[in-house]
């Protein structure tokens, strides 16, 4: 989730100034970069608790003792909601989640130091607190009425408007957490493509990141059950979007799209006013009922773009949203497989060589069964597993291309752990049930041990 941005007062009367917005996000290649957002679980050591926002120990406590780092307090009101330090961010997620957006980045190498820094940091504040964080895809035992909601204007209206469009949206607000890569393209040719490609794969990396088989302290039958939770959030916002892969997609395309996207909100003088299901063309047009007669600022469609969950979605750059929270290891795995493919030009060809006559329909069947069979969902005449393997290895030329090194060792180390599971067949969460069933004895309590960061 995101937090406020620079406010930016500029007024929005025509649609032509929403794709010239998405437009104004291409750059030479020279000037691309790498942005990391992760989340985590945070905890109490002991008992497992989620944290609430109070308390000696609480997410307010986190936030506040990060600040010895050089972290600056974001304040919504008077309320501490997330911080921020050369172009990063410490977000307050819903259920207490705490998420890292990263700076924009030039190399894998730079995102790895950022990643290790920031959870270096949040380690020491962890244990002096007794907290511990946890990279999952979903809360393993607590149920949704057992975690606590965090005090954030924009979640009060979510949490009202959720339920009459899913029936998972709470969860996912609660007890779920991702990783996501932010990355840029460098025209609107060159958005398609990177889109086509990055929707058709997201299953992949799902399959590939896959942690999230309990809820409630028993197996869920899936291994991503994040993802399926995003299966009935919020449809008019999430999943796939069958107009990309139609001719004539592009930035206006993507805007029509989000026009029509209900919105959650609107941000006036620091207060959330309640727009929930209503439209921003009618906000374009001056007649939002919730504020009649006003037009939209660009800070107002920013706002509504980070409101849209596809598995892919543009602001000014492009987002991959499809993998499961993970362990420290796997965080800057992520990043590294998108980077290998998208910034350069020859492995972005080869995977969309490999996705351009996959049909809708094998599309939608693969995003079906990757939540319960992993890599071992069916594709065509074999396996995930096998897709896999293929989009690693195109990545992994595309990170050797890059020859960007960090001593003796290139940008290519960074998908090993990715490697070992395609290999190897099994996703982290195969590996979590055979412990459970296995040295755990049927019960998930070791997670918060053996898996905290």
């Amino acid at each position: 989730m995101s937090i406020p941005s620079a406010l930016n007062t500029t007024p929005l009367t025509d649609k032509s100034q929403l794709i010239e917005r998405l437009e104004s996000g291409c750059k030479p290649p020279e000037t691309w970069r790498i942005g990391t957002e992760h989340e985590k679980f945070a905890y109490e050591v002991g008992t497992n608790r989620p944290l609430p926002y109070d308390g000696e120990n609480g997410i307010h406590a986190i936030l506040t003792e990060l600040q010895r780092f050089d972290w600056q307090p974001i304040l919504e009101g008077e309320t501490l909601i997330g911080l921020t330090k050369d172009g990063q961010n410490v977000s307050l997620e819903p259920g207490g989640q705490v998420e890292l957006s990263g700076a924009p980045l030039f190399d894998l190498h730079e995102t790895c130091r950022e990643v290790n820094a920031h959870l270096d940091q949040c380690k020491e504040v962890a244990e002096e607190l007794g907290v511990s964080f946890l990279g999952l895809g979903f809360r393993p035992v607590d149920r949704r009425e057992d975690v606590p909601w965090m005090p954030k204007g924009r979640y009060k209206i979510m949490r009202a408007y959720m339920p009459t469009v899913g029936t998972l949206g709470l969860d996912m607000m609660l007890r779920t957490c991702t990783i996501q890569a932010n990355l840029d393209f460098g025209s609107e040719a060159d958005m398609v493509k990177k889109f086509r490609v990055a929707q058709a794969l997201q299953p992949v990396a799902t399959a590939l990141f896959a942690n999230s088989p309990f809820t409630e302290g028993k197996p869920n039958g899936f291994l991503s059950y994040r993802a399926q939770v995003w299966t009935d959030t919020d449809n008019a916002r999430s999943g796939i979007l069958p107009f990309v892969m139609e001719d004539g997609f592009g930035f206006e395309r993507y805007v029509d799209y989000a026009l029509d996207v209900p919105m959650y909100f609107v941000m006036r003088d620091g207060q959330y006013i309640d727009a929930s299901g209503q439209s921003f063309r009618d906000f374009l047009n001056g007649k939002l009922p919730a504020l009649p007669g006003e037009i939209p600022t660009v800070s107002d469609w920013e706002d509504h773009l980070t409101t849209l969950f596809p598995d892919v979605r543009i602001k000014r750059y492009m987002e991959v949203r499809g993998a499961d929270g993970a362990s420290w290891r796997r965080i800057c795995a992520l990043p590294a497989l998108w980077v290998g493919i998208f910034y350069s030009a020859t492995e972005l060809d080869a995977a969309w060589d490999l996705v351009k006559d996959w049909t809708w329909e094998e599309q939608m069947a693969m995003k079906a069964d990757v939540p319960s069979w992993g890599l071992r969902a069916s594709f065509r005449d074999g396996t995930v597993q096998d897709v896999a393997k293929r989009v690693l290895a195109i990545s992994a030329e595309g990170l050797k291309r890059r020859a960007i090194f960090d001593g003796t060792l290139d940008e290519v180390h960074f998908l090993d752990s990715l490697m070992e599971i395609a290999e190897s067949g099994k996703t982290p969460a195969d590996i979590l049930l055979e412990q459970y069933h296995g040295p755990w004895r049927g019960s998930v309590d070791p997670v918060f041990n053996e898996y905290a960061f």
